[in-house]
């Protein structure tokens, strides 16, 4: 059993799929006396996959949101603040003025989402990659009657590279149910050049003819360089140009400032792991999900999405929770402490 003076401290940083699934995973292999600290800016933990549903009025906001504050129940202590300046090479954190030191870190901070990246954008259509919206988007729905509406990515990488296929079939079949389908069409317009490319040119033909099935065109490799809200405009990088009357889209992402700030970005931004530990270059801290970059075999990079988060955290808790990283932490702990 643990000592006070071998207890040690994670800080888990992110309150997403990544953080909540690496701190239960940590708890239910360290004793109660390690000290486990998850800090977030948000209270509450919500389920981004299911704002799709909630867009189509099939989710309500409470359904898919829970407290993180449910998890000092299982021994977790939870802290809400703003993640000011991370410290890889003393392991610590500013939180809201306050700097915690820990053994270990566990990054899992997320993708920044940038809409402002693209001039107009942010102004002319619905972000249904926030709750906020996904809100906004259903109420549009709620009252249209006939017109065109976008299904947007306004960059080539972006988190859960199924979602806005996954979006424009289910305001189709919304439509449809509602007897409004001959009245509304429903395009596809992206910056990529194939759906889920990365998933291999079977599944992304698969969900072409999805699209195609449903009556929904669809437009690859139109990269968005401006909207123009007033007239309803997109204009684009190949000189294309198409109108909306209802624009719901996703926007560019970039990671978190925190961390483009910090020692641990890399020229992209985003956080540089080792493939099998998810360690940083940083001994002891670690990051998981979207905030991380892996490039695969392929050349491409393993997508965004909280499926990888998920598993990414598991192997991250097995890590930490090893004896010997323990002890390799300990001696570290004490080499840095003054005699």
């Amino acid at each position: 059993m643990a000592t006070k003076s071998n207890a040690k401290t994670v800080l888990i940083l992110g309150g997403g799929v990544g953080g909540v699934v690496a701190a239960r995973a940590l708890r239910k292999r360290l004793g109660r006396r390690h000290r486990l600290v998850l800090i977030d800016r948000e209270p509450q933990h919500l389920y981004a996959p299911s704002l799709l549903w909630l867009m189509v009025d099939k989710r309500a906001p409470a359904s898919i949101r829970r407290p993180l504050e449910g998890l000092s129940r299982k021994g977790i202590e939870v802290r809400i603040g703003e993640i000011e300046h991370i410290d890889p090479a003393a392991r610590s954190v500013t939180v809201s003025g306050q700097t915690l030191k820990g053994d270990f870190i566990v990054l899992s901070l997320g993708a920044e989402l940038a809409p402002e990246v693209v001039p107009g954008l942010r102004e002319a259509g619905h972000n249904f990659y926030t709750l906020a919206g996904a809100e906004t988007f259903r109420d549009a729905l709620q009252s249209f009657r006939q017109g065109r509406i976008v299904v947007l990515t306004a960059a080539p990488a972006y988190k859960c590279p199924a979602a806005p296929y996954e979006a424009a079939l289910l305001v189709e079949d919304w439509l449809r149910r509602r007897q409004l389908r001959d009245a509304v069409s429903v395009e596809v317009y992206t910056a990529e050049p194939a759906p889920m490319g990365v998933a291999g040119p079977e599944v992304s033909g698969a969900v072409k003819e999805l699209l195609a099935a449903r009556g929904i065109p669809y437009h690859p490799e139109h990269q968005l360089q401006a909207v123009d809200p007033a007239t309803r405009h997109l204009s684009f990088a190949n000189g294309a140009t198409a109108g909306f009357d209802v624009l719901a889209f996703v926007p560019p992402h970039r990671a978190p400032r925190v961390v483009r700030e910090s020692a641990l970005g890399s020229e992209s931004g985003w956080v540089t792991v080792d493939r099998h530990t998810l360690e940083t270059r940083f001994a002891g801290v670690f990051a998981v999900g979207d905030v991380v970059s892996i490039p695969l075999a392929l050349g491409k990079p393993l997508p965004k999405a909280g499926v990888f988060a998920h598993g990414e955290a598991e192997v991250v808790a097995r890590r930490i929770a090893t004896p010997s990283r323990f002890s390799a932490s300990l001696r570290s702990r004490n080499a840095r402490s003054p005699k």
